[in-house]
């Protein structure tokens, strides 16, 4: 069985959705089939310095990414068109599966299965044009409803369309997607690689883990540093990057706040220490995305053993996994108040901090691991089921 995965991220790059297909690309080999990636250049962030995966690699496009708006534009439009020349150069796959960055792939898989008969899934990562409108990018118009129209066109000519919760599957039920058609795949982390440590002494640690972009709530969490910035036994920790934790940082100097701290992003192969120097996992999303995008952190903070601190919408997925396991605490964006006594509560009484995160590895093991994760994306794209090979070499990359 052939298969091609398109995504801008891949290994070695550390964006969540470089690691998830990664993982994915992993064991669809161990299984036996023939994988080629078409991805972009390594220069998200931090890299995985993990052994290559056994596939055959294709980078495509000469523009790096960046975050700044023009250069962005001009690293998709590089990956995309190169990525089209090289699909069509290589041998047909079976199957093609398409994420989400840069947006509008889906057309790629969509113009694949009607020229070579191939089957196509989306691998929905971020929601467009919903995220777009829903952050300001975009305005409502001709041009969001030609590219809505154009991606809901892709998707109901795809042989599947995997969402990652029920909120994202309901914002695709509600563009006219058919239910029949979604797929839901939560994502995950290596059980593995993330294991608990012991709680750290001290002051009680909010830790927060990765990029924290445009579609993140940063206002409550500003708000409550500035009111617990005179309380030395709570600090916040804010490892990664992103627009919004550049800007939390200018804050934090600018409020004389010295109870927080701004490490870079961790290596993959440190991220469980990283994420065990904190006593609670902190995930925040402003409400109009909900659905449009799903925290990966979540399963990272769940995976180390660590009760989740969810800032955002009761109907996103990250909620639903708190109130299902009983595995953390949701605060509603712009409530403050709420966020800054939920703390103090939990600095009295830390028994309910290990309590949660005790209950939040179990939920992990039991559903939200690397390989039952791994194993559901592989059913759904209906790859046989026979025992992964022992011996894995890799393939080889191509420029």
């Amino acid at each position: 069985m052939k298969l091609l995965l398109i995504n801008q991220f891949f290994w070695p790059d550390s964006a969540a959705t470089a690691q998830l297909l990664t993982d994915v690309a992993r064991s669809l080999s161990a299984k036996g089939a023939e994988v080629t990636v078409l991805c972009g250049r390594p220069d998200y962030g931090a890299v995985d310095e993990s052994p290559a995966p056994p596939v055959r690699i294709l980078r495509c496009g000469p523009a790096a990414f960046s975050r700044s708006k023009l250069q962005r534009i001009s690293s998709y439009a590089s990956f995309l068109m190169s990525a089209i020349w090289k699909a069509f150069r290589s041998e047909r796959a079976d199957v093609v599966v398409t994420l989400t960055t840069p947006p509008l792939l889906c057309l790629l898989g969509a113009a694949l299965k009607l020229t070579r008969g191939s089957r196509h899934y989306i691998w929905e990562m971020d929601m467009y044009p919903d995220i777009a409108l829903d952050l300001g990018v975009m305005r409502p118009g001709s041009l969001a409803w030609l590219v809505g129209a154009t991606a809901d066109w892709s998707r109901r000519r795809a042989d599947g369309v995997v969402a990652l919760g029920e909120d994202m599957k309901a914002r695709l039920v509600a563009r006219g997607i058919p239910g029949h058609w979604i797929h839901i795949a939560h994502n995950w982390a290596d059980g593995s690689e993330i294991v608990p440590i012991s709680f750290p002494e001290g002051p009680l640690v909010v830790h927060y883990s990765g990029n924290f972009g445009l579609a993140h709530d940063v206002e409550t969490i500003a708000g409550a540093m500035k009111a617990l910035q005179g309380n030395s036994d709570i600090r916040f920790v804010f490892a990664g990057g992103g627009s919004k934790k550049a800007w939390l940082e200018e804050y934090c100097r600018r409020e004389a706040i010295p109870n927080a701290s701004f490490p870079g992003y961790a290596q993959r192969a440190d991220l469980g220490r990283s994420l065990g120097e904190g006593h609670i996992g902190l995930v925040t999303q402003l409400p109009q995305t909900c659905g449009a995008v799903v925290p990966s952190k979540t399963y990272g903070i769940m995976a180390a053993g660590r009760g989740i601190l969810y800032v955002g919408p009761a109907a996103a997925t990250p909620a639903q996994i708190i109130q299902r396991h009983e595995c953390g605490w949701r605060v509603d964006s712009g409530d403050v108040t709420a966020l800054v006594h939920l703390l103090e509560t939990l600095l009295q009484d830390r028994s309910r901090i290990r309590r949660a995160g005790e209950r939040a590895r179990l939920a992990f093991d039991q559903h939200y691991e690397r390989r039952i994760g791994v194993a559901r994306v592989c059913a759904i794209l209906g790859v046989p089921t026979k025992p992964e090979l022992r011996s894995q070499q890799p393939v080889g990359e191509l420029s």
